[in-house]
C-alpha cells in the first residue's frame, strides 16, 4: 500500500472500543505525528475516558504523547447518561487495561488543543474528534483563530440518511448539539464520517482472524477489545458484527482513497422534537446553500481493513 506524507492530528476521543482501535491506527501509521490526544465525556464519564486513553496510548508505545482531559459535560445540556450496554462500565470493557505510563498533562485539553494548532505552521493540523464535538467547539469559540489555521476537521458523527439513538440523530451530534452547530458553522472545512459510512465497516470474524494473526501485544488486545464489543454491539444494535465507527474518520485523514465523499450543506437540528441533533445533509444546493463540507458514503472496505490491520501489526 502507498504510504502517505507526514500528518499531523489532533485525537479528540472518548475510548470507547472503536476511539482505541481509532488510536492505534494513528500510531501505527508511519508519517504520523499525534500532537496532541484530548478526552471528552460521552462513551463513559471524562475520568474513564481519559484513562482508557492514557491505556491504549501505553499500548500503542505513546509514552511521550500530549494527553489531556477536556470537556466534561456538553455545551448547555444536561449530560446525556452513559450506557453501559455497548462500551461496557469501564468504557473499554474487555481487555485487561495496562497500569498507563502515559503521563495526564496538567491542562485542559481545550487549552493543548488550541496550543497544538497554533504552534505549527498554518494548514499542518487535521483535527480528528471521534466523540460530542464539545471541544472542538469549545476551542474554536475560545481561539476563532483556529479556524483559519487548521488543515480540516474529520470528524466521526451524524449521518445523512438515518441515526442511531434516535430515528433521526447519531450519538456524538445528539449528545451535544449545540456544540455540532458550533462546529459544521465554523469557517472551516469539516468532513462528516456519520454512521451511513461506518455501517459499512464490519469488524467481521475474519477480520478478527487477522488481528489474532498478528501476533503482537496491539493485535491481542484488538481481539480482547472486540471480544466484548461485538456481543455487546449485536444485543444492543442487531449487528451481526460491529460497526468500528471511529476508524473510519482516522482512515480518512490517513488515505482519502479509502472512502467516496460528496460536497454537501450540514446544519444540525437543535428543536425538533422527534430531530434534535439530526444532520441535515444537502447535496444539491437548496436554497443557494453551499456545498461548504464533505460527507462520506461509500467505504472501500478491503482497502480500509488491509490500512488498519498493516498499522496495528507495526506497533511493537
Amino acid at each position: 500500500m502507498t504510504e502517505n506524507p507526514s500528518r499531523t492530528l489532533v485525537l479528540d476521543c472518548d475510548p470507547g472500543h472503536d476511539d482505541a482501535l481509532a488510536l492505534l491506527l494513528a500510531a501505527g501509521h508511519p508519517g504520523v505525528e499525534i500532537a496532541a490526544i484530548t478526552t471528552v465525556g460521552g462513551n463513559q464519564t471524562l475520568d474513564k475516558v481519559t484513562h482508557n486513553a492514557r491505556a491504549v496510548a501505553t499500548v500503542a508505545g505513546l509514552d511521550g504523547v500530549v494527553l489531556a482531559a477536556g470537556c466534561d459535560r456538553p455545551l448547555v445540556r444536561a449530560k446525556v447518561l452513559t450506557d453501559p450496554r455497548t462500551h461496557g462500565e469501564s468504557g473499554l470493557d474487555g481487555p485487561a487495561l495496562p497500569e498507563p505510563t502515559v503521563a495526564l498533562d496538567p491542562r485542559h485539553g481545550v487549552d493543548v488543543l488550541i496550543e497544538a494548532v497554533m504552534s505549527r505552521p498554518p494548514h499542518t493540523v487535521t483535527l480528528v474528534p471521534t466523540g460530542p464535538l464539545t471541544n472542538i467547539a469549545t476551542a474554536v469559540r475560545r481561539e476563532p483563530a483556529i479556524a483559519d489555521r487548521v488543515a480540516e476537521v474529520v470528524l466521526m458523527g451524524g449521518g445523512f440518511a438515518k441515526g442511531n439513538v434516535t430515528a433521526a440523530a447519531e450519538f456524538n451530534i445528539y449528545t451535544d448539539p449545540e456544540a455540532a452547530h458550533v462546529v459544521f458553522t465554523a469557517p472551516w472545512r469539516v468532513t462528516m464520517v456519520g454512521i451511513d459510512l461506518t455501517h459499512q465497516a464490519l469488524a467481521t470474524p475474519d477480520v478478527v482472524d487477522r488481528f489474532r494473526a498478528l501476533g503482537t501485544t496491539a493485535g491481542r488486545f484488538v481481539v480482547d477489545m472486540l471480544g466484548f464489543f461485538g456481543p455487546a454491539y449485536r444485543a444492543k444494535q442487531g449487528f451481526a458484527a460491529p460497526p468500528v465507527h471511529d476508524v473510519c474518520a482516522v482512515a480518512r485523514v490517513l488515505d482519502p482513497a479509502v472512502m467516496t465523499v460528496r460536497p454537501a450543506h450540514v446544519a444540525v437540528e437543535l428543536r425538533g422534537k422527534h430531530t434534535t441533533g439530526m444532520t441535515v445533509t444537502d447535496f444539491a444546493g437548496r436554497d443557494g446553500q453551499a456545498l461548504d463540507h464533505l460527507v462520506a458514503t461509500e467505504l472501500d472496505i478491503a482497502r480500509f481493513w488491509d490500512l488498519v490491520l498493516d498499522a496495528v501489526g507495526r506497533l511493537a
